[in-house]
């Protein structure tokens, strides 16, 4: 089956389409990028993690980090290598099985790392511990976003580590940024080294975290592989680990949803869709920000035209909408309404608050034709509370 990919005519239900030609764009330019700057970057499982397109990343990468004793398995088990984990706390009934689906474990503090690290080397001998550090410097704008703010719970400060690390600390983890540029990366990299380089000559790698959106139009991919290489020049005995999430499926692919119904109040028309924000966009809400809708606009309320539109979502949450889209006609119940870029951070954080049919999961091969890879129904809503 085949499907026009400018208005997904013919498509009636919500469904997330991701484009293959898209996604295959991003891997070619990461895999570049890593290897021109002779890093390892590996794939963050808490931005995407659909499991039916493991076999085309693997064609590009060959690691992939894990926060979760779930996604360290789908990492094993299903991507087919150990994951590289952290978890700003892990369990006394998982640690077991997060060490033996992990090639790197990460711990948040000393505590944790006293607590668990021989537990875990028992189980898997060949695993290698890192510590996360803080270095007290972000530009992530967002409080929400923001790993280094104040009174953050991630990570260990320099005043707090020991002179010498313990023998089996073989690296450091740090993460402080959000969709940054490698612009924010250079100078956040000041920081970093000004706080932690004394303890680089003891340890064998370190993980620079997520946040780099080199897949973004406007990202300056040579400025991050000159800093990279820079930094390398300096520790040349450090190997280089980058793991971002959005990068791999930033502009992949679109949610479909279709208007149910048009409300008005106070002069204010909603055009009711058979998605949810809160269900299956919650970013929006969260961060918050206005997501892109292909032939709309957003803009202030008071704009002039006949045609402006708040877009309200089907759950029973009052602040379940998005204000306000202009569009050049008017809206009709069953049209489609297609959400840009909505394949990271949202199928790995979508809920199923007052059982609201979720969207299917559909996929776009490079010749064209259309799969659906995954539809939800009322047992997988039941099932969650069985």
């Amino acid at each position: 089956m085949n499907i026009d990919i400018t208005d997904f005519s013919g498509i009636n239900e919500p469904i997330y389409i991701l484009e293959e030609k898209k996604l295959r764009h991003n891997l070619k330019l990461i895999s570049n990028v890593a290897k021109n700057a002779d890093v390892e970057i590996i794939l963050a499982f808490k931005s995407y993690a659909l499991w039916k397109t493991f076999p085309i990343f693997r064609e590009y990468i060959s690691a992939t980090t894990a926060s979760s004793l779930s996604e360290a398995r789908l990492s094993y088990e299903v991507f087919g290598n150990k994951a590289h984990t952290f978890s700003p706390a892990y369990t006394d009934y998982e640690i077991d099985d997060i060490a033996k689906c992990s090639s790197h474990l990460q711990f948040n503090s000393m505590t944790q790392y006293e607590r668990y690290h021989e537990r875990a080397r028992s189980v898997n001998g060949s695993i290698s511990f890192g510590l996360r550090i803080n270095p007290e410097y972000s530009e992530v704008d967002t409080l929400l976003y923001n790993p280094c703010a104040p009174g953050t719970r991630f990570g260990i400060s320099a005043d707090k580590l020991p002179e010498h690390l313990p023998a089996d600390i073989d690296g450091f983890h740090c993460h402080c940024h959000c969709e940054s540029g490698a612009d924010v990366f250079e100078r956040t990299l000041v920081h970093i080294e000004k706080k932690f380089s004394k303890w680089f000559p003891q340890i064998k790698w370190i993980n620079f975290g997520g946040g780099h959106l080199m897949t973004r139009d406007d990202y300056d991919t040579s400025l991050l592989i000159k800093t990279l290489k820079e930094f390398h020049n300096r520790y040349p005995w450090l190997k280089i680990i980058l793991e971002p999430g959005s990068a791999f499926a930033w502009q992949t692919g679109e949610l479909v949803s279709q208007v149910v119904d048009i409300v008005e109040d106070h002069d204010i028309k909603t055009a009711i869709l058979d998605v949810s924000f809160t269900c299956h966009m919650p970013d929006c809400l969260e961060m918050p920000y206005f997501p892109v809708v292909r032939f709309a606009n957003h803009c202030d309320e008071n704009a002039s035209s006949p045609f402006i539109y708040r877009l309200g979502g089907n759950s029973c949450l009052s602040g379940d909408f998005m204000s306000f889209w202009k569009f050049d006609h008017e809206l009709k119940i069953g049209e489609n309404i297609i959400f840009e870029d909505m394949l990271h951070y949202t199928t790995v954080k979508t809920n199923t608050f007052n059982g609201i049919s979720h969207p299917s999961i559909g996929i776009i091969h490079l010749d064209g034709s259309f799969e659906i890879l995954r539809k939800f129904d009322y047992e997988d809503y039941k099932n969650r509370m069985d």
